[in-house]
């Protein structure tokens, strides 16, 4: 389905990065690792390697990844892509920051499992960063799934990530102008922590 939804030579999503990565631009050091998570078709990945990361990605949709390389290249970065969903990808892995962003196809159950990985894919003292939409997205309609289960609220993530130092956590609206996969008026949800440098 994704790869059919990437098909085409416009990028579905845009080129530019999610806004949201803006918000968060104050946490990322240039020289940090950082992973981003079905990055799609690249906008957040080389956003990141523009910055000075050095970043890893992955995604299990072929076309996406043709084109992020592509936009890696026009934009003179490198970022280290793989073809993977999420069962394939070497969570044993560690990196600086872990990204998430618009990651949420996944339901309750199969999220605890994903959240349960991120933590062990980023290092002690590392950046945390989701970005997805809140539960009244599904009557907005300008992107997502259409399942509020889906969705997230900023008491799941703090609970998902108990421990962690929340240093941005926003729940809003705005508008949104990312391609036309999300496009108009959308609920919002920031979550930037970071994971504690030891356990207790």
């Amino acid at each position: 389905m994704w790869n059919e939804r990437y098909a085409g030579d416009d990028y579905l999503f845009g080129t530019e990065p999610a806004a949201f990565l803006h918000r968060a631009a104050e946490w990322l050091r240039p020289g940090a690792t950082a992973l981003a998570i079905a990055d799609g078709e690249g906008r957040n990945s080389v956003w990141l390697a523009e910055q000075g990361l050095t970043v890893a990605a992955f995604d299990p949709a072929p076309n996406a990844l043709a084109k992020a390389r592509k936009l890696a290249a026009a934009r003179g970065v490198v970022v280290d892509y793989h073809l993977a969903d999420l069962d394939g990808w070497d969570w044993a892995r560690v990196f600086d920051v872990v990204a998430g962003i618009f990651i949420q196809f996944v339901g309750p159950e199969e999220r605890s499992r994903l959240f349960t990985r991120i933590d062990r894919a980023l290092k002690p003292g590392g950046i945390l960063l989701l970005h997805g939409y809140a539960p009244r997205q599904v009557g907005y309609g300008t992107g997502g799934p259409p399942f509020v289960e889906n969705m997230y609220t900023l008491p799941l993530l703090r609970q998902a990530f108990a421990g962690y130092d929340v240093l941005r956590a926003e729940d809003f609206d705005a508008e949104v102008d990312e391609g036309r996969g999300h496009s108009g008026r959308s609920a919002l949800i920031d979550f930037v922590a970071r994971k504690p440098l030891a356990d207790g």
